[in-house]
């Protein structure tokens, strides 16, 4: 005779078991027993778990510990706020950013007293008040490509109600003070024609040391300054 199909399916093979119908199997003693394996986000990504995303997301250890980003995130509605940052947190978990988990930040709140009205009710007053709630997200030893990939992903799912600030470190490259130094000379000192006003420069001269009346002569023979 078959049983009823019970609501908890785990419940009926216990009792199951308990009854003597099923024979116990004998566990295989494991391989490796003293190194266990650390699963990696690829592989916790292949496995098949049911409700995923209510679990927290797998955190990915630090190797250089060098900030790469931070998120911030501000709501007045703390649940929404809570579930946005889990999200997050998932997405750079995926991405295989390390990354803290939402930490929570000091609840700024602003309160409003007004009269209810001008005339007999202007010596009752009535109080209103806005509570932002606000979360972050740290993140490092990432690459800026893979970090800007992660705020474009958090933008396109940006969830209504829930406001983003990022803030991103970017490594410069080496001989960077350099070029900015360069770049700012040619600004303030533009690009001249030294070999024009050095041969200008050497006529001057040879004018000034020529006699009076040979100098008045050969003066018209200067050529004229382009003014730049």
């Amino acid at each position: 005779m078959l049983a009823r199909s019970s609501p908890f399916p785990g419940l009926a093979r216990r009792a199951w078991y308990r009854s003597g119908h099923v024979t116990p199997t004998p566990i295989k003693p494991m391989l490796n027993a003293e190194t266990p394996r650390v699963l990696t986000e690829p592989d916790v990504s292949a496995m098949i778990i049911p409700g995923r995303g209510l679990y927290p997301p797998t955190k990915i250890p630090r190797t250089h510990s060098i900030p790469a980003a931070e998120v911030h995130f501000r709501s007045h509605h703390h649940y929404f706020l809570d579930l946005f940052a889990h999200f997050s947190g998932h997405a750079a978990s995926a991405l295989g950013i390390p990354a803290s988990r939402p930490v929570p930040l000091p609840t700024q709140r602003s309160i409003w007293t007004v009269i209810r009205g001008p005339f007999i009710h202007k010596k009752s007053q009535e109080n209103f008040e806005r509570r932002v709630h606000k979360r972050v997200i740290k993140a490092w030893d990432a690459d800026p490509e893979v970090v800007d990939r992660w705020v474009k992903y958090l933008r396109k799912h940006q969830m209504p109600g829930v406001g983003i600030r990022v803030t991103k470190w970017e490594r410069a490259p080496l001989g960077i003070g350099q070029q900015i130094f360069e770049h700012a000379i040619n600004r303030v000192r533009p690009h001249s024609r030294a070999a024009e006003v050095k041969a200008l420069a050497d006529k001057i001269v040879e004018q000034d040391m020529l006699p009076a009346g040979e100098a008045s002569d050969s003066s018209m023979d200067l050529p004229p300054v382009q003014k730049s």
